[in-house]
């Protein structure tokens, strides 16, 4: 079993089981100067489409905020029509799909109205309650009916009344004007004296958490959640009323066309489950596994959605505990990066002794994600059936000015592990919800499909 990867994108061929599968010509195309015109798709990719290996598309999405998907923003998400492929070109009505990070549940929303059943996995509790909102269809008629009375009530908000229940958390009143956490308070309080039931309750409780971020002091679209002056960010009194029963209306019509479909795929979100630990699953019960797992540069996602967390109620005080479950976090003890570790990778080893010699402490995050994720590939190959498919959709990284290219390090530790190389093509990212640098930015997306 060999896989020949060169130090550059270019020309690279794979060859996994003494079957040549060539990626033929591909080149990062991360440079403005260089002339590149992936091939364009607008909406619904064809699920006959057989992309070539090393070729590249750019894939336009339409259903971002179609059905459920809009519930909640969330970074680095799929957008809806990928999944929605693979799960069409991989799957068959009635099988078991597994996202083993699940994110904010776009693979089980696909496979859920394609009639698909569904595991999300995810260590963070804020993504697997979008998951499971998202995911649970919700019948029009009481929901109708809790929401004429809950808008009744949140309309009739006067800024005069004595409010309980404003949540205490770090630095509350700097993230947070004084009439905006009224207005927050009084409508998580009419959320919960609602007089329906906990599904409804915890859509509403969702709805809310999507507006906290855009009433809060915070830059809209920053994955940091951070004050940013220059920006003249203009709240006012009732704007969180408002956006409120603007943005909740406008989901329960989205909710009541997803029920209108009768979406027949069960999805299942584990409360205790990893990842790095799929022990939930028994061995050979999955048909297809796919996913977008976190960068090597992990998006901080409890960091990101702390304001949510905290209003929430799912922590209140530091997050570090919940930062450290995250594959590829970049909280780490100075005790553990002193030293140089192996990834036991050797092209990514190379990378990473020259992170090293620069930055120890980035060089042990690169190490580390992907010992986490060779933990996770060998668990989607024990729950995977013979012959079933793990599609990975991930990015490269720019780590101190070193290329480090995550798809290449996971196929060869994916070969050792047993499966085969099937495919890889490129997707263009053309939505930077992820503010960075320039350099740093990840323009392409790698689909890689593995084969047990």
């Amino acid at each position: 079993m060999l896989i020949e990867v060169n130090s550059l994108s270019a020309n690279t061929a794979i060859q996994a089981n003494g079957n040549n599968r060539a990626i033929a010509d591909h080149k990062d195309h991360s440079s403005e100067n260089e002339a590149f015109r992936p091939r364009q798709i607008v909406g619904d990719i064809p699920v006959d489409l057989n992309p070539k290996n090393g070729e590249s598309f750019l894939f336009v999405s339409k259903s971002q905020v179609t059905l459920t998907h809009g519930i909640h923003k969330f970074p680095a998400k799929f957008f809806p029509e990928l999944p929605r492929w693979i799960i069409s070109k991989y799957s068959r009505e009635g099988d078991w799909l597994l996202d083993p990070f699940t994110g904010s549940g776009t693979t089980n929303l696909e496979a859920s109205t394609r009639g698909r059943h569904s595991i999300g996995i995810d260590v963070d509790p804020f993504a697997r309650l979008i998951t499971e909102v998202k995911t649970t269809v919700l019948n029009d008629v009481p929901l109708r009916r809790a929401w004429k009375s809950l808008s009744k009530r949140v309309e009739s908000y006067s800024d005069t009344a004595k409010i309980e229940g404003i949540p205490d958390f770090p630095y509350r009143n700097n993230w947070f004007k004084s009439y905006i956490l009224k207005e927050l308070a009084f409508i998580k309080n009419e959320i919960e004296a609602t007089q329906t039931s906990e599904q409804i309750k915890r859509f509403f409780l969702v709805c809310f958490s999507s507006i906290i971020r855009h009433v809060s002091e915070a830059d809209n679209n920053c994955t940091r959640t951070v004050v940013r002056k220059s920006l003249g960010k203009k709240i006012w009194p009732r704007m969180a009323i408002d956006r409120f029963l603007k943005r909740t209306d406008l989901q329960v019509e989205r909710m009541c066309e997803l029920n209108a479909l009768n979406p027949s795929g069960r999805v299942i979100v584990p409360t205790e489950a990893d990842a790095r630990n799929l022990s939930q699953i028994e061995d050979e019960r999955i048909d297809l596994a796919l996913t977008s797992p976190p960068y090597v540069n992990a998006v901080d996602y409890p960091r990101t959605h702390q304001l949510e967390i905290y209003w929430l109620g799912i922590e209140r005080g530091s997050l570090r505990e919940m930062k450290q479950q995250h594959v590829g976090t970049e909280v780490v003890r100075a005790a553990e990066y002193s030293r140089l570790h192996s990834s036991r990778c050797k092209e990514a080893d190379e990378v990473i002794q020259k992170i090293f010699d620069l930055d120890p402490r980035r060089a042990y995050i690169a190490t580390k994600y992907l010992l986490e994720m060779s933990t996770n590939l060998r668990e989607v190959h024990r729950v995977l059936k013979p012959r079933g498919r793990y599609v990975i959709v991930v990015g490269n990284n720019r780590i101190r000015n070193h290329d480090f290219e995550t798809w290449k390090y996971l196929c060869s530790i994916a070969t050792d592990l047993g499966f085969e190389i099937e495919l890889c093509f490129v997707s263009a990212v053309i939505n930077h919800f992820i503010k960075v640098p320039r350099k740093e930015r990840i323009n392409n997306d790698f689909v890689v499909v593995l084969q047990k």
